[in-house]
């Protein structure tokens, strides 16, 4: 093996800037396709990130209302009593947010009232029977019971006093609490205000938050939302009945109130989407630049393959008529491309360590794991060897009647 070796070296040293910048355009290459790659890989993991309810069931209205109309806490009422009548409604609430929604509300969690520091940010979700509603999966104690609810409206004219339980996910459960039971114990929110752990559900995502680290720190806080000026109304349905239940929910608010707006009516599936559509276009322009990136590289390979195939007609021919066979002379070709893509991605695994602790420092990305360098290196490689076929092929033709020609 290294008697063929190092002629293809010795042949190489005789073109180093072809050479050289064959091997600069692999590790630009496979500098970016790793990182590319894993920017992919992450934003697509972005995706599949439970929300923690029951998704396919749930829809979402959005109103806003014209003029004030007398007792909200009465007119709140109604509605929900009108859209829980709906055939096909399974519950039905208003909440301040919904799981990967525009509209966030977040506060800090201490574990004491005079604890300077937050040791965490969570994201609050208030209405009543919100998590029933959403459809969220209780793995320790209770929801909230009738008497718990204050009405919101109440809390901030200072006319109710702030609840004093919560219910809480397990990711939040375990980072405040660490691995022991959060049941019976206290947080603290807002002007200290104590709240008692009642409950902990498996998930249930934050809005307005894109970033999977913290994505489950979610609290219930049992608060009435009233229908006001910005309402909004969340229905979970019967399974297979949501498009149907949704049209007849809008119809039912507009029946009671003809001067109120419908700003969104939505599924859940189609607040999911409008979420992550940056994360999708995302890895879509990835993946075509990868595309680019591939395409120009092999071309490059190609070009380069094909002019040392032109230059080195006689010297083929030559070796033909010594004896060399159609296969030794490909693997010739396809050895000298091996070891251009080998030096290249050599320097592209340190171009593309580079290049993360960039991303990571400017764009508080994480680091880039060490096996998607081999996965960078296996497609380069794979590339190469492709791409030098055909002119590897066309030399292996060289009949050896070439090298008695003129």
């Amino acid at each position: 093996m290294l008697t063929d070796i190092f002629p293809i070296l010795s042949a190489l040293r005789r073109h180093r800037l072809t050479a050289s910048l064959v091997v600069l355009e692999i590790a630009l290459t496979c500098a970016i396709v790793c990182n590319a790659i894993f920017l992919i890989s992450d934003r697509l993991g972005q995706l599949s990130l439970p929300s923690g309810i029951d998704e396919q069931n749930v829809v979402h209205i959005a109103v806003s209302d014209i003029g004030k109309f007398g007792d909200t806490h009465a007119r709140t009422e109604t509605d929900l009593a009108a859209l829980r009548e709906i055939p096909g409604v399974v519950s039905a609430t208003i909440l301040n947010s919904v799981p990967f929604g525009p509209l966030s509300w977040n506060s800090g969690i201490r574990l004491t009232a005079t604890q300077k520091v937050s040791t965490v940010d969570s994201g609050n979700l208030y209405g009543e029977q919100a998590g029933e509603t959403l459809g969220t999966r209780l793995v320790a104690g209770r929801y909230f019971n009738p008497d718990e609810y204050v009405w919101l409206d109440d809390v901030i004219a200072h006319r109710s006093k702030q609840p004093g339980v919560v219910v809480i996910t397990e990711a939040l459960a375990h980072r405040v609490f660490g691995d022991g039971s959060a049941l019976g114990k206290s947080i603290y929110i807002g002007d200290a205000t104590e709240l008692r752990v009642v409950g902990v559900v498996e998930h249930l995502a934050r809005a307005g938050m894109h970033d999977r680290n913290g994505i489950d720190f979610s609290t219930l806080i049992p608060l009435r939302e009233t229908t006001g000026t910005n309402g909004s109304f969340v229905i979970r349905t019967q399974p297979g009945q949501s498009g149907q239940v949704l049209t007849r929910a809008v119809e039912k608010l507009k029946q009671i109130e003809p001067r109120r707006v419908v700003v969104e009516q939505d599924t859940y599936g189609e607040i999911r989407a409008k979420h992550f559509a940056g994360d999708r276009a995302m890895a879509g322009m990835l993946v075509g630049v990868c595309v680019i990136l591939l395409i120009v590289t092999a071309l490059g390979i190609v070009g380069l393959a094909s002019f040392w195939v032109g230059q080195r007609r006689r010297q083929i021919g030559v070796r033909r008529a010594l004896g060399a066979r159609r296969v030794d002379v490909l693997r010739y070709f396809q050895t000298e491309n091996f070891l251009l893509a080998s030096m290249g991605i050599v320097l592209g695994m340190v171009l593309a360590y580079g290049i993360n602790l960039v991303l990571m420092r400017e764009y508080e990305l994480p680091r880039l794991p060490f096996v998607y360098l081999p996965v960078g290196a296996a497609v380069l490689w794979a590339l190469g060897q492709v791409a030098v076929l055909a002119p590897a092929l066309r030399a292996a033709s060289v009949s050896p009647v070439v090298a008695t020609r003129g």
